[in-house]
């Protein structure tokens, strides 16, 4: 299951969007980070994440935005500065400003889902609701 909020943030002001998405191929992708460039990230991920066509402002790591993918064989990556994912080979993980909260709850029994709500309720950047995905 992958899970995550829905705030997004302009300043002092936030909106509602959706941060984890299902791609053409069964792949499941989280995002945190500049919304803006999460669409770009997706749009890259879904386009076959060719690395000569990765976006630049994702090569910046002060800049770029932590990208989760699930795989349908249940494989973890995690993209951040580079088009070469990180392999992720813990039970569970959580990316964004709640992570720790949410990999607290995960670590005390709870699902992806239900560490989403934990970290809403305790990360101010985190909030308005949560997605979830299942392979």
């Amino acid at each position: 299951m992958l899970a995550g909020d829905k705030r997004t943030s302009f300043g002092g002001l936030h909106a509602t969007t959706t941060k984890v998405h299902r791609l053409g191929d069964g792949r499941l992708v989280g995002c945190a980070g500049n919304t803006a460039q999460i669409s770009e990230i997706v749009h890259w991920l879904g386009a076959g994440a060719l690395p000569e066509q990765l976006p630049a402002c994702q090569r910046d790591p002060e800049k770029c935005v932590s990208a989760l993918v699930i795989e349908p064989g249940g494989r973890v990556l995690q993209y951040e500065n580079s088009a070469h994912p990180i392999v992720i080979e813990n039970l569970f993980w959580a990316i964004g400003s709640g992570r720790d909260f949410a990999m607290a709850a995960m670590w005390l029994g709870q699902d992806a889902r239900h560490a989403v709500v934990v970290a809403c309720q305790l990360d101010c950047g985190c909030g308005n609701g949560v997605d979830t995905l299942a392979l």
